[in-house]
């Protein structure tokens, strides 16, 4: 008798997540009892306009920004129970970041870079430079890696953030809208490594877009508006196979 293979298990879940800020002398409900889930091995695209609630929501799964109220288990863990330290300490452990305005540091080159993050997991100078190189290599700037941010083009810089994000092994990935900036080869490009993060690597992956062409890249697609979830679809399994397979050559088996 066959058996069915078992499904992806939940890196993330969160229950009835709200949160409101104070502007003046009223409250701005900016999440509205708001529940979530995502799975090892899939990028989960959360879209909305400006606004909406979706990069609060992320800030709030991510261990960035404690909610009001609701829950959220990363990981195994109660996240929001934990104190301020463990809640740093498994942010370093578990989960990658990559935001819209690559978050990197002038004076550093590239391999500075992703070498910085590796050491404050404790790796030896030696481990960290190894594996910093690695990662470059992977998202195609093994030639870069003396750069510094402004001998760098936009598209450069945001592989380097993925490249640092990546290095750690995470089993999350938040990304807060990587290809904003980017034309739309180098955004295709950043998204694809995403997408190979979950596939190859088994992360988690949570992408916050407005950009309706990277849908095709998703998992699973979730549209978020005025702090609530209209629409929570899966996609098309057999378009996402098709756009795995047609990886930029650069990054295709690396």
């Amino acid at each position: 008798m066959s058996s069915e293979p078992a499904s992806p298990k939940p890196a993330l879940v969160a229950r009835g997540l709200k949160k409101r800020f104070k502007t003046g002398r009223t409250h701005i409900e900016v999440l509205k009892s708001v529940d979530f889930e995502a799975l090892h091995g899939e990028v989960t695209m959360v879209m909305g306009p400006s606004g909406s609630g979706k990069s609060t929501l992320v800030a709030a799964l991510s261990g960035l920004l404690r909610p009001d109220s609701g829950q959220v288990q990363a990981m195994d863990q109660d996240l929001w129970s934990l104190k301020p330290g463990k809640i740093d300490r498994f942010r370093l452990d578990h989960c990658g970041f990559i935001f819209q305005g690559f978050n990197l540091f002038p004076a550093l080159t590239a391999l500075q870079q992703v070498e910085i993050i590796l050491k404050y997991k404790g790796y030896s100078r030696a481990e960290a430079r190894h594996k910093a190189a690695t990662a470059l290599t992977e998202v195609g700037l093994e030639m870069r890696m003396n750069s510094r941010p402004s001998e760098m083009s936009g598209g450069e810089k945001q592989r380097v953030a993925i490249a640092r994000a990546l290095a750690k092994d995470p089993q999350l990935l938040f990304a807060d809208e990587p290809t904003s900036a980017l034309d739309g080869e180098n955004g295709q490009i950043v998204i694809k490594l995403l997408q190979r993060a979950a596939k190859s690597f088994g992360a988690a992956v949570v992408c916050v877009t407005h950009d309706p062409r990277l849908e095709s890249y998703a998992d699973r697609i979730i549209h978020i508006e005025d702090g609530l979830i209209l629409d929570d679809r899966r996609a098309d399994p057999l378009s996402v196979a098709a756009d795995q397979q047609q990886l930029h050559p650069a990054f295709a088996g690396a």
